[in-house]
């Protein structure tokens, strides 16, 4: 019966392909044209195309069909070397590089462990510790998913053994993926910056400030839940306290553990923060110390090994990312001899919207897109539209970064698509880490009702209170 669903959806969407692609070729204006393209973008992604192919694919299709053939021969030849030619793009490989290495050096679970320890004993301190280890983690890997499925694995069995309630140990590891890809490095940020062209270093400190405040306050509510909810945190009558046996030698000792994590730390926002280096030196710097943390931490167990692997996972990383950005650099010209982005901008500016309802109104559209598609994707396929309504509203662009990705991560774990749910439904059918205790599909769902309303809140605090992202690059900059 599966099979049989899978196979049907693939040939209706392949049907749906099929369509757009019929409707491209005989559209009669450019902007129609644009419209085809960019449907037809969306559903090969939704077939299951690379998201890389998908861009370049229909964007060339689409400049086929307005234009002439030896446009398509100047976009194929010139798109592949400036999108990848751009000097803020160097730094991607080495924020990659970096969080294959710190990963294979074992310093996640370090830090996750030293997290448990620290915050274990309050109210809710075990859904603490994991927001903590979410907001260290995005310090050390700019993957979501990586991170969620690493605090899937060590948090919710820990959470459960101590009786907390499924919906909060499921929510807990859900909401500490927010801050993954605002605290530096973060690879969409450094991607965004290149399609709007601001500069990645006060693009990168812009996510610092947010992504600490959001982590933040989910570790009140959790602290809040715990006072006033304490058997959701597994503090009723007969609940285990396990915390009381932790000394605070094996605090500190735990600690000691994570002392290069600082290290690069300081290295990487020291050298962006005082100017001493451009984003792509600090990179550079940040990956080569992480090279020699993981030929210390993997001493015993074939550093060199180790160090080979996370090399040609970075390479096929770059690559794919790469290629992303090839297809984005063919959609925005696209765009631009369609006119599609000014038809789209007309529209957004004949609604009235005020400034506020404006942004709400994109809070809305990228929740739903989230379901559908990944942080990236999204960037990729809308600021390119977006653009001049930024511009008319007087958006900041390097604010408006850290907004949109935060909406990205919130699309990621809302349902019914939301990737980051069904990664950690996945990880609760394992035994080991459900710890006898059923946790269906309902209850991931409803563990992201309980705690999305909050992540909506913070970024209308984001928006009255615009200066949490735009503050440290001012600082920067006056330095």
């Amino acid at each position: 019966m599966t099979h049989k669903k899978t196979t049907g959806r693939f040939w209706f969407l392949l049907a749906i392909n099929v369509f757009l692609a019929i409707g491209l070729f005989t559209s009669q204006t450019n902007q129609a044209a644009g419209l085809w393209a960019v449907g037809l973008m969306v559903a090969m992604m939704l077939l299951g195309v690379s998201v890389g192919i998908a861009l370049s694919l229909a964007s060339v299709a689409g400049l086929f069909h307005v234009s002439s053939t030896a446009a398509v021969v100047n976009v194929l030849s010139s798109a592949p070397f400036s999108a990848s030619s751009k000097w803020s793009m160097s730094v991607l490989p080495m924020f990659i590089l970096m969080g294959f290495l710190l990963t294979q050096a074992g310093l996640t679970q370090r830090l996750y462990r030293a997290t448990y320890i620290w915050f274990g004993w309050l109210p809710g301190g075990l859904a603490i510790g994991t927001t903590a280890a979410g907001a260290g983690l995005s310090a050390v890997s700019g993957s979501t998913i990586g991170m969620t499925y690493t605090l899937g694995r060590a948090g919710i069995p820990e959470m459960l053994k101590v009786g907390y309630d499924r919906r909060v140990a499921v929510g807990s590891i859900l909401t500490g993926g927010l801050a993954g890809q605002l605290i530096p490095p973060s690879i969409i940020l450094v991607v965004y910056a290149g399609v709007v062209s601001v500069p990645v270093g006060p693009q990168l400190l812009a996510g610092v400030v947010p992504g600490l405040a959001i982590s933040a306050m989910f570790a009140l509510l959790f602290l809040a839940l715990g006072l006033v909810f304490p058997k959701l945190m597994g503090r009723g009558k007969d609940a285990p306290t396990a915390q009381r046996d932790i000394s605070w030698r094996e605090r500190f000792t735990s600690i000691l553990g994570l002392w290069g994590l600082p290290l690069i730390m300081l290295v990487l926002f020291g050298g962006l923060f005082t100017g001493y280096f451009t984003p792509t030196e600090a990179g550079a710097a940040a990956a080569f110390m992480s090279v020699l943390l993981t030929m210390y931490y993997t001493r015993r167990s074939q550093p060199v090994h180790q160090i080979a692997k996370a090399l040609v996972q970075t390479a096929r990383a770059t690559a794919a990312i790469f290629l992303i950005l090839i297809g984005a650099e063919m959609l925005t010209r696209m765009l631009a001899v369609t006119g599609i982005a000014g038809t789209v901008t007309d529209f957004i500016v004949e609604l009235g919207l005020p400034r506020f309802g404006f942004l709400v109104a994109l809070i809305i559209f990228y929740i739903f897109l989230g379901m559908f598609f990944d942080t990236m994707s999204m960037i990729l396929l809308t600021v390119p539209l977006l653009m001049p309504a930024l511009d008319f509203y007087d958006v900041n662009l390097i604010w408006f970064g850290v907004f949109i990705v935060i909406l990205g991560e919130i699309g990621m774990i809302t349902p019914p698509v939301g990737v980051l749910a069904y990664i950690t439904y996945n990880l609760t059918k394992d035994r080991e880490i459900n710890q006898g205790v059923k946790i269906t599909l309902n209850d991931v769902f409803m563990a992201i009702l309980w705690f999305l309303p909050f992540a909506v809140l913070f970024l209308i605090i984001l928006i009255f209170w615009p200066d949490l992202a735009t503050w440290l690059p001012s600082i920067s900059s006056a330095t």
